[in-house]
């Protein structure tokens, strides 16, 4: 059951360095010759995820799709948080009826 708050704990902070990577998008994307950071996800071999941080080469601002991507992160780490906190309470609850 470890691997599954693993899991989710992984999914926490992709959805973590999304939010920052889209606020940091956000607050910088008026600046002169700025480039957008793009954050990327793979699978894990055990489960969870890892993600890399990089620059676009094109300078660009596209405030829409970084508004999106703050939504969609608050969602994911919402829906992470949710699995550690039922993978724990589901582990009480064997305790329990071990006891």
């Amino acid at each position: 059951m470890n691997a599954v708050s693993s899991i989710g704990r992984s999914g926490m902070t992709a959805a973590l360095q999304q939010l920052d990577s889209s606020a940091h998008n956000i607050a910088n994307g008026q600046t002169a010759n700025f480039k957008r950071e793009v954050v990327s996800q793979r699978e894990l071999p055990n489960g969870g995820v890892a993600t890399t941080v990089e620059q676009t080469q094109t300078i660009a601002h596209d405030l829409a799709a970084d508004i999106v991507k703050q939504i969609s992160s608050t969602y994911s780490f919402q829906a992470n948080l949710h699995t550690v906190r039922t993978q724990q309470d589901m582990m009480g609850t064997l305790i329990n009826l071990q006891a």
